[in-house]
């Protein structure tokens, strides 16, 4: 069976940097020196039971430590992971500067065949930051993730509709 992950993607739009997304650095040691490819999207695993939007929310949450700010949250559409995973995601247009970040954590073996077991957390970082850097932080699977919220900016936008009417 499928592993199915749903997250949260907020987006903003700023006069300086155009549209800013909302990412998280992932934690752990294997990510702890890393900065390109190691962001990821607020999200986490859920049943075949649950909806898949609550999931995200709830995953939103516990990766946080805040709720989601209310917004008209949209699906963005499901994206394959190279791992086989697929990661539903939902996005909306909001404001959000939580106080600190205080994510859930897991427990792992560290350093590998020490037999110490220590808790991360699942996320140690997050922010606002632009599409470009989107790019980099994010890693390889999501980007795709960050092209469809910019094709769906750009379809939904009102110059695009006069665009498509004034050319055919």
């Amino acid at each position: 069976m499928t592993a199915r992950s749903a997250g949260l993607l907020l987006y903003r739009r700023t006069p300086a940097s155009g549209v800013e997304v909302w990412i998280a650095h992932m934690g752990g040691p294997f990510w702890a020196r890393k900065k390109a490819a190691a962001w990821s999207i607020p999200k986490g695993l859920y049943t075949a039971e649950e909806d898949p939007l609550a999931a995200a929310r709830r995953e939103f949450a516990e990766e946080i430590g805040t709720e989601p700010p209310p917004a008209d949250y949209f699906l963005l559409g499901s994206f394959r992971q190279a791992s086989g995973k697929v990661v539903t995601v939902f996005a909306a247009e909001a404001e959000f500067a939580p106080e600190r970040i205080v994510s859930n954590t897991f427990p792992l073996e560290w350093p590998k065949g020490s037999g110490i077991v220590r808790d991360f957390p699942e996320i140690d970082a997050a922010e606002w930051v632009s599409e470009t850097d989107a790019r980099l932080r994010l890693v390889r699977g999501q980007v795709p993730v960050l092209d469809a919220l910019l094709r769906h900016l750009f379809e939904s936008a009102p110059e695009a509709d006069c665009h498509r009417r004034d050319n055919g």
